[in-house]
Protein backbone atom coordinates (compact mmCIF):
# COMPACT_ATOMS: atom_id res chain seq x y z
CA UNK A 1 0.00 0.00 0.00
CA UNK A 2 1.34 3.13 -0.95
CA UNK A 3 2.79 5.59 2.02
CA UNK A 4 0.86 9.30 1.37
CA UNK A 5 -0.51 10.17 5.14
CA UNK A 6 -0.84 9.34 8.46
CA UNK A 7 -3.60 8.30 10.44
CA UNK A 8 -3.49 7.87 14.10
CA UNK A 9 -5.16 5.01 16.17
CA UNK A 10 -5.52 3.97 19.75
CA UNK A 11 -4.92 5.30 22.67
CA UNK A 12 -2.42 8.23 23.22
CA UNK A 13 -0.71 8.77 26.20
CA UNK A 14 0.75 12.22 25.49
CA UNK A 15 3.35 13.95 27.59
CA UNK A 16 2.81 16.90 25.70
CA UNK A 17 0.14 18.52 22.68
CA UNK A 18 1.42 16.17 19.29
CA UNK A 19 3.24 13.70 21.31
CA UNK A 20 1.71 9.91 21.40
CA UNK A 21 3.23 7.03 22.68
CA UNK A 22 4.72 4.77 19.70
CA UNK A 23 4.39 1.55 21.25
CA UNK A 24 0.78 1.77 21.83
CA UNK A 25 -0.35 3.93 19.15
CA UNK A 26 -0.73 1.96 15.69
CA UNK A 27 -0.22 4.07 12.18
CA UNK A 28 -2.37 3.09 9.18
CA UNK A 29 -1.18 4.92 5.90
CA UNK A 30 -3.58 5.20 2.99
CA UNK A 31 -2.96 5.82 -0.67
CA UNK A 32 -6.61 7.41 -0.99
CA UNK A 33 -6.86 10.50 1.19
CA UNK A 34 -8.06 13.59 0.80
CA UNK A 35 -4.94 15.18 0.63
CA UNK A 36 -3.64 12.88 -1.49
CA UNK A 37 -6.69 13.53 -3.98
CA UNK A 38 -6.44 17.67 -3.37
CA UNK A 39 -3.09 17.22 -4.49
CA UNK A 40 -3.30 15.48 -7.53
CA UNK A 41 -6.55 17.53 -8.23
CA UNK A 42 -4.41 20.93 -7.89
CA UNK A 43 -1.36 19.09 -10.20
CA UNK A 44 -4.02 17.98 -12.95
CA UNK A 45 -5.49 21.44 -12.49
CA UNK A 46 -2.09 23.48 -12.85
CA UNK A 47 -1.38 21.11 -15.77
CA UNK A 48 -4.34 21.65 -18.00
CA UNK A 49 -3.97 26.18 -17.15
CA UNK A 50 -0.90 25.48 -18.27
CA UNK A 51 -1.40 24.02 -21.31
CA UNK A 52 -4.99 26.39 -22.19
CA UNK A 53 -2.09 29.28 -21.83
CA UNK A 54 0.58 27.91 -24.15
CA UNK A 55 -2.95 27.84 -26.15
CA UNK A 56 -3.45 31.18 -25.94
CA UNK A 57 0.16 32.49 -26.34
CA UNK A 58 -0.33 30.42 -29.48
CA UNK A 59 -3.30 31.84 -30.93
CA UNK A 60 -2.05 35.37 -29.86
CA UNK A 61 0.34 35.15 -32.20
CA UNK A 62 -1.33 33.96 -35.38
CA UNK A 63 -3.95 36.83 -34.76
CA UNK A 64 -0.62 38.81 -34.83
CA UNK A 65 0.78 37.56 -37.78
CA UNK A 66 -2.46 37.52 -39.59
CA UNK A 67 -2.67 33.70 -40.19
CA UNK A 68 -5.70 31.09 -39.89
CA UNK A 69 -6.29 29.35 -36.76
CA UNK A 70 -5.06 26.13 -36.77
CA UNK A 71 -7.24 22.77 -36.39
CA UNK A 72 -5.65 22.27 -32.80
CA UNK A 73 -6.93 25.64 -32.15
CA UNK A 74 -10.66 25.67 -32.20
CA UNK A 75 -11.44 24.69 -29.07
CA UNK A 76 -9.23 27.66 -27.07
CA UNK A 77 -11.43 29.87 -24.91
CA UNK A 78 -12.82 27.06 -22.71
CA UNK A 79 -11.85 28.50 -19.66
CA UNK A 80 -12.96 32.26 -21.54
CA UNK A 81 -16.44 34.17 -21.44
CA UNK A 82 -18.65 33.80 -24.34
CA UNK A 83 -18.55 37.40 -24.95
CA UNK A 84 -14.37 36.75 -24.97
CA UNK A 85 -14.86 34.41 -27.45
CA UNK A 86 -16.90 36.36 -29.84
CA UNK A 87 -14.21 39.09 -29.62
CA UNK A 88 -11.49 36.78 -30.16
CA UNK A 89 -13.33 35.38 -33.60
CA UNK A 90 -13.97 38.60 -34.50
CA UNK A 91 -10.25 39.12 -34.69
CA UNK A 92 -9.40 36.10 -36.38
CA UNK A 93 -11.77 37.38 -38.92
CA UNK A 94 -10.53 40.78 -39.35
CA UNK A 95 -7.01 39.05 -39.50
CA UNK A 96 -7.68 36.46 -41.94
CA UNK A 97 -9.62 39.45 -44.00
CA UNK A 98 -6.47 41.28 -43.93
CA UNK A 99 -4.21 38.71 -44.83
CA UNK A 100 -6.21 38.05 -48.13
CA UNK A 101 -6.04 41.95 -48.78
CA UNK A 102 -2.71 41.99 -48.88
CA UNK A 103 -2.16 38.63 -50.80
CA UNK A 104 -4.51 40.25 -53.47
CA UNK A 105 -2.26 43.12 -53.53
CA UNK A 106 1.08 41.58 -53.40
CA UNK A 107 -0.11 39.25 -56.31
CA UNK A 108 -1.30 42.98 -58.38
CA UNK A 109 2.29 44.58 -57.62
CA UNK A 110 3.79 41.10 -58.98
CA UNK A 111 2.04 41.46 -62.44
CA UNK A 112 2.26 44.85 -62.33
CA UNK A 113 6.36 44.78 -61.65
CA UNK A 114 6.43 41.87 -64.03
CA UNK A 115 4.54 44.16 -66.68
CA UNK A 116 7.76 47.10 -66.20
CA UNK A 117 10.07 44.55 -66.01
CA UNK A 118 9.11 43.50 -70.20
CA UNK A 119 8.52 46.58 -71.10
CA UNK A 120 11.59 47.91 -69.88
CA UNK A 121 13.79 44.78 -70.79
CA UNK A 122 11.72 43.57 -73.18
CA UNK A 123 12.12 40.28 -71.59
CA UNK A 124 9.44 37.87 -69.74
CA UNK A 125 10.65 36.54 -66.68
CA UNK A 126 9.19 33.45 -65.41
CA UNK A 127 10.14 31.29 -62.87
CA UNK A 128 10.29 27.29 -64.41
CA UNK A 129 11.71 25.39 -61.27
CA UNK A 130 13.46 26.19 -57.75
CA UNK A 131 15.98 28.52 -58.50
CA UNK A 132 15.65 28.67 -62.92
CA UNK A 133 14.41 31.54 -64.38
CA UNK A 134 13.13 31.59 -68.63
CA UNK A 135 13.66 34.55 -70.56
CA UNK A 136 11.52 34.94 -73.46
CA UNK A 137 12.47 38.12 -75.80
CA UNK A 138 9.72 40.24 -76.63
CA UNK A 139 10.90 40.27 -80.48
CA UNK A 140 11.60 36.33 -80.01
CA UNK A 141 11.01 35.10 -83.77
CA UNK A 142 9.46 31.83 -82.22
CA UNK A 143 7.15 31.56 -79.09
CA UNK A 144 9.64 28.59 -77.76
CA UNK A 145 12.56 30.69 -78.71
CA UNK A 146 13.92 31.25 -74.60
CA UNK A 147 17.06 31.78 -72.63
CA UNK A 148 17.58 29.51 -69.46
CA UNK A 149 19.35 30.62 -66.40
CA UNK A 150 20.00 28.96 -63.08
CA UNK A 151 21.23 30.44 -60.17
CA UNK A 152 24.52 28.75 -58.84
CA UNK A 153 23.72 30.38 -55.47
CA UNK A 154 20.34 30.81 -53.16
CA UNK A 155 20.97 34.55 -53.26
CA UNK A 156 20.92 34.90 -56.96
CA UNK A 157 24.20 36.53 -57.09
CA UNK A 158 25.46 34.14 -59.78
CA UNK A 159 24.07 32.56 -62.86
CA UNK A 160 24.50 30.19 -65.51
CA UNK A 161 23.25 29.98 -68.77
CA UNK A 162 21.66 26.73 -69.71
CA UNK A 163 21.37 25.09 -73.13
CA UNK A 164 18.40 25.85 -75.37
CA UNK A 165 17.70 25.41 -79.41
CA UNK A 166 17.42 28.67 -79.13
CA UNK A 167 21.06 28.94 -77.45
CA UNK A 168 22.36 27.09 -79.96
CA UNK A 169 21.84 29.98 -82.80
CA UNK A 170 23.19 32.38 -80.72
CA UNK A 171 26.90 30.58 -79.68
CA UNK A 172 28.99 33.94 -81.37
CA UNK A 173 26.95 36.12 -78.59
CA UNK A 174 27.97 33.96 -75.85
CA UNK A 175 31.69 33.74 -77.06
CA UNK A 176 32.03 37.13 -77.14
CA UNK A 177 29.82 38.57 -73.67
CA UNK A 178 29.40 36.00 -71.93
CA UNK A 179 32.72 33.75 -71.54
CA UNK A 180 35.28 36.61 -72.90
CA UNK A 181 33.51 39.54 -71.17
CA UNK A 182 31.55 38.21 -68.49
CA UNK A 183 28.41 40.28 -68.66
CA UNK A 184 24.83 38.74 -68.34
CA UNK A 185 23.47 42.31 -69.26
CA UNK A 186 25.68 43.14 -72.18
CA UNK A 187 25.05 39.43 -73.76
CA UNK A 188 21.26 39.89 -73.26
CA UNK A 189 21.17 43.15 -74.53
CA UNK A 190 23.12 41.72 -77.84
CA UNK A 191 20.40 39.12 -78.15
CA UNK A 192 17.48 41.98 -77.86
CA UNK A 193 19.59 44.20 -80.30
CA UNK A 194 20.14 40.74 -82.76
CA UNK A 195 16.34 39.89 -82.72
CA UNK A 196 15.45 43.29 -83.41
CA UNK A 197 17.56 43.82 -86.41
CA UNK A 198 16.26 40.47 -87.83
CA UNK A 199 12.31 41.42 -87.21
CA UNK A 200 13.42 45.02 -88.69
CA UNK A 201 15.48 43.76 -91.88
CA UNK A 202 12.79 41.07 -92.92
Amino acid sequence: MEIHSSLALGRKEQTKEGDYDHSKTKVLHFSMNPASLAKQQRKEEQHQLQEECERLRELVRVLEGGGSIPGNLEMVGSLQSPQEIAELKKQVESAELKNQRLKEVFQTKIQEFRKVCYTLTGYQIDITTENQYRLTSIYAEHQGDCLLFKASSSSGGKMQLLETEFSLTIRELIDLHLLHQDSIPAFLSAVTLELFSRQTCA
